[in-house]
This record gives structure tokens, C-alpha cells and sequence, in this order.
């Protein structure tokens, strides 16, 4: 793992750190990147390791954060972000604080800390963070229905996903399913399966792309239907191949033995008898 490895935007917050002290920051900042979905206890460790050459680098305490939110660490990760919204003046990572406040049992707060921003100066992923996260909170009061209301958001479209579209399509659903209202529930739980499935396979996806949520289920259709009559047309081939009769097997006559032939059948002239003899015409 180089300092190269890190993603340029973090990368150039540590140029004010020395040379030699930046490049070994970069390092462990990369490895916590690498390694925070395989083995978080071990991103955090290097998070920390960065946070002693570095502690007053704003990427430096957001990575200790996230890693810390990782292992379940909720407390220190609410410290780590606090420390980064201060020096960066940032309200990007404020549904993990609000995540974070329900991680240690503060519910309450964790509202409290969602209304304190004005969601319109948010980025669209980091508001639809917010609002699953306030809705995640309000489930841990008890209450369902406004946790629901709380995903009323213009960015919960049906019809269209977004990069941030599955994991509210998800959370609407685990309300519902909260709810008992299991048919729509299981609706949303399939739409967030068909909007994560499409923007995986679309390249380059941002604000600006969409993917026609409907247009994407009719293709799922399709396909389903086109398999089933495939399995059909297969199963109906099998039944005419056995259904056909098999040809009687020729039966070759002994060696040194002619076959009998049948002799074909005369019909009696009319008026004659049937033991009556039939006479062959003479010549001439």
C-alpha cells in the first residue's frame, strides 16, 4: 500500500504535514479504505495510528470515526465526529452522528441533533442518510408511524433510482414490515433489490443518470416469462419424442431358409362359390 493508493481529495489535505509524515499518514489511511468492510478492527487500528501523527487533519478524524462507528464503538465514534465537524466546518457525516446518538442509547438527542441542520444546504445522499436515520430513531421511541413519515422525502421515488435509492427503498420497507403492512412491504423490500441490482450494472451512475425502476421490473418479467415458456417448449418436445411409436425391428430369416412371402388375397368372381374352382383361360 503507497500514499498513491489514497484518494486524491484526502491525499491533499495532508500537505500540510511533512513529506515523510504525510506519505506514512497516507499509508494507514489507505489500508483503514481497504480494509474497513473485511476486517474493521484492524481499519480502525490504523485510523488510530494516523490519528497520533495527525489528529488535527479534518480526514484524519473522520476516518477514526467511521471505523469506530465499524466495530460499534459509538461513543468514541460521536467524539471522533464532533472533532471533525469542528475543524472542518463539514455537516456531511451528520446522519452517522445521528446514528451514532442512537448507538448509545440517546434517541432523543439523535432527533434533536437531525432538526439542528437545514437540510437544504445538504448533498441529496447526505439529507436521504438523514432521513433514515431520524427514522431510524423514531422506531427506537416507538414510534412507527412517524418514523414512516419520516421517509416522506421528494427523493423516495418509486418510479426511479438513484445511488442513494436502495437503502431508502430498504428502510421504507422495514417500516412497513413494522407496521404489518406486509404486502407493501414486500413490494419496497423488491424494488430496492431491482434498484440496487440496476445501478450495479450501470457505469458511471450520478445525479443526473437514472434508472426507470418500472422499466427495469417489466424486463424482470420478461425474462421470467420467456424462461417459464422456454422450460415449456423443452418439456413439450420431450412428450412428442415419447410419444412417438417405435418401428417394428425387421426380422431376418434363418440362414439357408427363404422368407415367406405372403401370398396376397383373390377375390372369388361374383356368382361363384366359394369352394368353386377357378379356371384359368386356355390359349389359343
Amino acid at each position: 500500500m503507497t500514499p498513491k493508493d489514497l484518494n486524491p481529495a484526502a491525499r491533499n489535505e495532508l500537505k500540510t504535514l511533512s513529506k515523510e509524515n504525510a506519505e506514512r499518514v497516507a499509508r494507514h489511511l489507505a489500508m483503514a479504505a481497504a480494509l474497513i468492510d473485511e476486517d474493521p478492527a484492524l481499519a480502525h487500528e490504523h485510523a488510530l495510528a494516523a490519528t497520533r501523527s495527525a489528529g488535527r487533519i479534518a480526514v484524519v478524524r473522520e476516518t477514526a470515526a467511521i471505523t469506530a462507528y465499524a466495530i460499534g464503538d459509538y461513543a468514541l465514534a460521536l467524539r471522533e465526529l464532533r472533532t471533525y465537524r469542528r475543524i472542518s466546518g463539514k455537516d456531511d457525516q451528520i446522519a452517522l452522528m445521528v446514528d451514532s446518538e442512537r448507538g448509545v442509547g440517546r434517541p432523543d438527542r439523535a432527533l434533536e441533533l437531525g432538526r439542528s441542520v437545514d437540510r437544504s444546504t445538504l448533498a441529496t445522499p447526505v439529507r436521504v442518510e438523514l432521513a433514515i436515520a431520524m427514522s431510524g430513531a423514531r422506531l427506537d421511541l416507538g414510534e412507527t408511524e412517524r418514523a414512516l413519515l419520516e421517509l416522506d422525502i421528494p427523493e423516495l421515488d418509486p418510479e426511479r433510482a438513484f445511488e442513494w435509492s436502495p437503502a431508502l427503498f430498504a428502510a421504507r420497507a422495514a417500516v412497513l414490515d413494522e407496521l404489518g403492512r406486509a404486502d407493501e412491504a414486500e413490494e419496497w423490500h423488491r424494488r430496492a433489490v431491482v434498484a440496487a441490482d440496476a445501478i450495479d450494472d450501470a457505469t458511471g451512475i450520478a445525479d443526473s443518470e437514472v434508472v426507470f425502476i418500472e422499466e427495469v421490473l417489466e424486463e424482470v418479467l420478461d425474462d421470467a416469462v420467456d424462461e417459464v415458456l422456454d422450460e415449456s417448449d423443452e418439456e413439450l418436445e420431450e412428450l412428442e419424442e415419447h410419444d412417438e411409436p417405435d418401428e417394428a425391428p425387421e426380422v431376418e430369416a434363418p440362414e439357408g431358409e427363404e422368407p415367406e412371402v405372403e401370398a396376397p388375397e383373390v377375390e372369388a368372381p361374383e356368382g361363384a362359390e366359394p369352394d368353386d374352382e377357378i379356371e384359368e383361360p386356355q390359349e389359343g
